[in-house]
């Protein structure tokens, strides 16, 4: 990567699209951002158009649009409104790779019209292909748009593929932290409040996702996830809990080997991947100390506990999106 890549990040204000401008932050010399989006963080979205300067800016909520235009237009951003410009601008020329960082469902129609344009997808909404796995992953495909994994876990896999030399993998070892009630009884998750499913052991989230990592359900949306990118079939998609977080996913081959990739709980780390892929940049973060590190432990998950894991294999196994 030697020109400087022109980077749209759908969603910059959530907790992928801040780390994301981290990572930029620390590369200015190699990324250079064309687009930024937000629903209803328009203070933020002020404060970020006028540190990194795209070209445009687009406030989902209508209500708010004059209030970033009144900031923004005086320095040369322009600022539209809705999801509409969105799609529009996502698929725009100078627009190297679109960063799709919106929450849920919202992300797929951005997502589809960057893939139609022919753009790099690093991927950090897992509903779309939850939701569109089988739409999205086709016109991929024939747009010839590559989709590179923004989570942790699935950049772990395609990481651990890169080293395979061509060879199919047998099976998909998705690991999961278990969340904060992984060693608490059904009873006692019944009776969970808001604030302790918000308090993950290893990560630091947005809302949405950490709500959905305490009852597994995220997890159950990234082994759907894993199904489209990687072309594999779920029965051959092995959820294992492995607390630490330091093993972020594996692959098994044909004759047992199995690779796996570790890093300690950063985010940065696969979204620096995904934007500078395929070269690996220097990053400032703590880096695994094994010395240090102590055991790595693993677990089968509780299906019973956590049913929504088992609601996530029953979907897929349906087919269809």
């Amino acid at each position: 990567m030697t020109d400087k890549r022109h980077v749209a990040i759908l969603g910059s204000t959530g907790s992928i699209g801040r780390q994301a401008l981290d990572v930029i932050r620390q590369h200015s010399d190699r990324f250079e951002v064309e687009l930024l989006t937000a629903n209803n963080s328009s203070t933020l979205l002020i404060e970020q158009a006028l540190e990194f300067r795209p070209s445009s800016v687009v406030i989902c909520n209508e209500a708010k649009y004059k209030e970033v235009a009144d900031a923004l237009q005086p320095h040369d951003i322009k600022v539209f409104a809705g999801m509409d410009s969105i799609c529009a601008l996502a698929g725009a020329a100078d627009v190297d790779i679109v960063l799709t960082a919106l929450v849920g469902f919202s992300g797929l129609r951005p997502t589809i019209a960057a893939i139609k344009a022919g753009k790099i997808i690093a991927l950090a909404n897992k509903e779309t292909l939850v939701a569109g796995g089988s739409v999205v992953m086709p016109l991929a495909k024939k747009f010839n748009a590559p989709i590179l994994p923004v989570d942790s876990e699935h950049s772990a896999i395609f990481q651990c593929l890169m080293g395979a030399s061509g060879n199919p993998l047998t099976r998909i070892h998705l690991t999961a932290s278990g969340g904060p009630f992984r060693t608490w009884d059904k009873d006692r998750i019944a009776l969970a409040t808001r604030n302790e499913a918000l308090k993950h052991p290893q990560w630091t989230m947005g809302a949405k996702i950490t709500i959905d990592s305490a009852t597994m359900m995220n997890k159950g949306f990234e082994m759907i996830e894993a199904r489209w990118l990687f072309e594999t079939p779920p029965d051959r998609i092995n959820i294992v809990v492995h607390p630490q977080s330091i093993i972020h996913s594996m692959v098994e081959f044909a004759d047992g080997a199995v690779i796996a990739q570790l890093g300690n709980p950063d985010m940065r780390e696969p979204i620096q991947f995904a934007l500078s892929f395929p070269e690996r940049l220097a990053l400032d973060n703590r880096k695994l100390d094994f010395a240090t590190l102590g055991a790595l432990t693993f677990e089968k998950p509780d299906m019973e506990k956590f049913p929504c894991l088992a609601l996530a294999f029953e979907a897929i196994g349906k087919g269809g999106n």
